[in-house]
């Protein structure tokens, strides 16, 4: 199964954002046949790679790569208007060569994967090759560009997408790390419950590593 693949009508593509902030029925996609040879094989080594696999947006992985000339993947991409904004429903994602799903049913299941068995049981379906969806209408927003372009109107990321992706991530990892400082906090009180002795032990072991930190 090969996440972030997909097609737009009879074109192939490579999802990079599943959603735009504050418009969750577009995403954004590269047309990956349409990209030059060099930055097309090395979006898809990206893809294929481990931390492509593991990302639940592409954009993120993009965001931390460099071409060959080392210039920034995803700010290559939205400055060359390769980026194109396009409606979920008229995306289908092909994971393998036996089944396939709609973007905005993908979405959804996604957004119900952590409490939801029924949709847990959509996604092994799609596994299995078992058709869920239809396609909607295909309607192009943004054609392959000739030139580089900067309107939202014409389907490129905005720098103003950019941005807000980036708030909305920030805000997840802050409530992560505020979910992880309050497990922190638990399990610190059960330690302390257990043994009430492990507190200075910690703190003698803090005070040697910061000393032997010091010395060296």
């Amino acid at each position: 199964m090969l996440k972030h693949i997909g097609k737009h009508g009879d074109k192939k593509i490579v999802l990079l954002f599943r959603e735009v902030p504050e418009e969750s029925h577009m995403c954004l996609l590269v047309y990956s046949d349409l990209l030059p040879r060099t930055y097309h094989d090395e979006i898809m080594r990206l893809v294929e790679s481990p931390s492509g696999q593991d990302a639940l947006s592409f954009s993120d992985v993009l965001h931390r790569s460099t071409f060959a000339d080392g210039s920034n993947c995803l700010l290559t991409l939205h400055k060359s208007g390769w980026i194109k904004k396009v409606r979920t429903d008229q995306v289908k994602m092909t994971p393998n060569t036996r089944s396939s799903v709609m973007l905005n049913e993908l979405n959804k299941m996604l957004d119900e994967m952590a409490t939801g068995d029924a949709a847990k049981k959509q996604m092994e379906d799609i596994k299995k090759g078992v058709k869920t969806t239809t396609e909607a209408p295909i309607r192009e927003i943004g054609m392959p560009p000739s030139s580089v372009r900067n309107s939202a109107s014409d389907g490129v990321l905005s720098d103003s997408d950019l941005a807000k992706d980036r708030l909305k991530q920030a805000e997840r990892m802050r409530a992560d790390a505020e979910r992880l400082l309050k497990e922190a906090e638990s399990l610190t009180n059960e330690a302390l419950q257990l043994d009430p002795t492990i507190t200075n032990d910690n703190k003698s072991t803090k005070k040697k590593t910061a000393s032997k930190i010091k010395k060296d």
